[in-house]
């Protein structure tokens, strides 16, 4: 089942127990009150009034037919008058009000019971003569409007009504009141129904509760299918954007980082989105940082190995062939003195040029020891092995990573041409910060050249360094002449300042003194 699924059927669950709860709740507070002795009275007094009324009837019939009978015979005549339509010979078959009169001989203290009675109180005729027989009094005290009440009885904890039973005067048509008594009508004696206390949930219970639980019940019907739809088209948004979410998410298990979510909300999905997004973009950078690392790592390695074929091959060649040259010249004749001189010179200098390529090609921890320190080590490699001196003042400034390394490839290219080139005694090299630019410079002492000739000695290094300057948005520039040595600076911006938006451009002097 799909999320969309769950989340309807957990709206039409909650809908339903909220149903469910209301209606326990209804129950809980109303079912007492259907049972309860309130409902009784009701239904006590209700059957009272009703058999008074009819015997009251049957009564003023039979005065003016009979007008000699007593008021204890005209009792008993209406009593078998109206058989079958009062209870006190059984509740009769269609009553669906009152409670269930059942008539015993014997002590029937569980069920109800009715009782006649004259004006005085004593019993006529009842339904259970075990308990009521006739000419005993009642329990209770009569009222001539008629009343009830809750209390000890022969029966035990009784609820109960007596209704006056009327003899109207002759020619008087009945007005219908059950227990109001008038001047003119006289009593003649009381109909008395009791139940036991608690007895009285057996009459309208069922249809009370059918009442309160069939619209419950029809609203429950209801609620499964409105639930059901509310919960699909409340959640169709949500599921569309964790849809998504998911989509994209499946997009970078495959290791593609480019696909972003679009945050559409500000809520908790929105947040997530927001966050995903971050994470991916983290990932990104962090994968691509790692691809930078592994490809320097594998060109640091291939420079290393190229240095180490280099050095293992043609540098003990050259040094065999200056050691062959240095013979030659001390067991070679006046006549031959001079070639052999020249061509120590040469493998000297091929040497010391090879031992320059050697250090040009050593890798430099920059990652890891920094600009400052990687420039140092580069300066003391070149001091220790060539006998260079080598004068550095260094400071710490802000540069992208590919800034320091632009500046730490200029250093190793200066100083790889004033060695092939130039023979200098001493190099300088000045790292700082100036207005809001990072300022490099490389001087030497040594013979320096024509910038007029640069293409056909110095081009391709020079034209690189220049290259790799303006890439970063830098100016680089010369200052050299024959005999004055030569000075190399760049200018870059540093990771702090906005990139220029122009490009620098070479200066290039054929005099020692600067622009």
């Amino acid at each position: 089942m799909g999320l969309r699924r769950r989340m309807a059927a957990s709206y039409v669950l909650v809908t339903a127990a909220a149903v469910l709860v209301v209606e326990s709740v209804l129950l809980g507070v109303y079912v007492p009150s259907i049972v309860d002795d309130t409902g009784l009275q009701n239904r006590v007094q209700a059957q009272a009034n009703h058999d008074a009324n009819i015997l009251s009837l049957a009564l003023s019939n039979l005065n003016v037919t009979t007008p000699a009978a007593t008021m204890k015979q005209l009792l008993i005549m209406a009593q078998k008058v109206t058989k079958g339509q009062i209870s006190l010979d059984g509740s009769p078959v269609k009553q669906d009000k009152g409670v269930q009169i059942i008539v015993t001989d014997g002590k029937a203290t569980d069920q109800p019971v009715e009782v006649l009675a004259d004006v005085s109180g004593r019993v006529v005729t009842s339904s259970a003569n075990g308990i009521y027989p006739p000419g005993s009094p009642l329990d209770v005290r009569l009222f001539p409007e008629g009343g009830g009440g809750r209390g000890k009885t022969r029966m035990g904890d009784a609820t109960w009504w007596s209704s006056p039973v009327l003899l109207y005067p002759p020619g008087t048509p009945s007005s219908g009141m059950e227990t109001a008594v008038a001047p003119k009508y006289k009593i003649a004696g009381y109909v008395h129904v009791q139940a036991p206390s608690g007895s009285g949930g057996a009459g309208d219970v069922p249809g009370s509760l059918l009442r309160l639980l069939v619209p419950g019940a029809l609203v429950l019907v209801l609620v499964v299918p409105v639930g059901l739809i509310f919960g699909l088209l409340s959640t169709r948004r949500l599921i569309g954007r964790v849809r998504r979410l998911a989509d994209v998410t499946g997009a970078v298990a495959q290791g593609d980082f480019r696909p972003r979510v679009p945050v559409t909300e500000g809520d908790e999905v929105g947040r997530l989105e927001e966050s995903f997004n971050r994470m991916t973009e983290r990932l990104e950078s962090a994968l691509q940082a790692e691809r930078r690392a592994g490809q320097a790592e594998a060109r640091q390695a291939e420079r290393g190995r190229i240095a180490r074929e280099l050095h293992d091959s043609i540098s003990q060649d050259l040094f065999s062939l200056s050691l062959l040259a240095a013979g030659m010249r001390r067991a070679a004749s006046d006549r031959l003195q001079n070639e052999a001189e020249s061509m120590e010179r040469t493998a000297t200098r091929a040497m010391r040029e090879m031992q320059a390529l050697l250090l040009e090609l050593r890798p430099v921890a920059l990652e890891d020891a920094g600009l400052v320190p990687a420039i140092e080590e580069l300066c003391r490699a070149y001091e220790t092995r060539l006998g260079l001196g080598v004068e550095t003042r260094l400071d710490e400034v802000p540069l992208a990573p590919a800034a320091e390394h632009a500046v730490l490839r200029l250093v190793q290219e200066a100083f790889s041409n004033a060695i092939k080139h130039a023979d200098p005694s001493i190099v300088r090299v000045r790292l700082a910060r100036v207005e809001g630019t990072v300022r490099v410079e490389i001087s030497d002492d040594g013979a320096g050249f024509d910038p007029s000739a640069v293409a056909v000695n110095h081009g391709m290094g020079l034209r690189l360094m220049r290259e790799r300057v303006e890439e970063l948005h830098g100016t680089f520039d010369l200052w050299t002449a024959p005999g004055q040595g030569t000075t190399v600076a760049a200018s870059l911006p540093s990771a702090s300042a906005e990139p220029p938006s122009r490009t620098g451009t070479a200066v290039l002097t054929s005099t020692g003194e600067r622009p």
